[in-house]
């Protein structure tokens, strides 16, 4: 369902203007502020996405010749991705590169992983998740 109330969180590293829900906005600046305290900083790649953005995503794909089943793999179909609910962000830090597994070699994901949960996020596709979506230690989600 698509989030339906959202509040600015800033730019993510490419400047473009980010939102989420107000509760997950309000998570989410508390969690970077503890992080920054700990010389962490947790930077948004990705928050709110709607249905038509996400069906921007599956479509360049296909045009680029990339399989549906693979496709689905690593990007949820328009209507299903935790994006649409203005509750996840795509987190990266400085030095690593955007939506890569070495994103869990960062002390930002060390920290998130230690901490996250203190704020009511979690990350949403751990390696091996029942949902048979691609490991992302970067995909993060407030439950609340």
């Amino acid at each position: 369902m698509e989030a339906s109330r959202l509040v600015s969180i800033g730019p993510d590293v490419f400047q473009r203007e980010q939102f989420l829900a107000p509760g997950a906005a309000k998570a989410w600046r508390s969690m970077a502020d503890s992080a920054v305290s700990d010389k962490v900083e947790l930077q948004v790649v990705s928050a709110f996405r709607s249905f038509d953005y996400q069906e921007g995503i599956i479509r360049r794909k296909l045009e680029k010749g990339q399989a549906i089943g693979d496709i689905l793999q690593v990007s949820a179909a328009p209507g299903y991705s935790e994006h649409h609910t203005g509750r996840a962000l795509d987190i990266t830090t400085p030095g690593f590169a955007v939506l890569e597994e070495e994103f869990e070699a960062s002390d930002a994901f060390a920290w998130l992983t230690a901490h996250a949960k203190q704020f009511g996020f979690r990350m949403s596709f751990p390696r091996g998740n029942p949902h048979g979506v691609a490991y992302e230690p970067w995909h993060w989600a407030w439950r609340g």
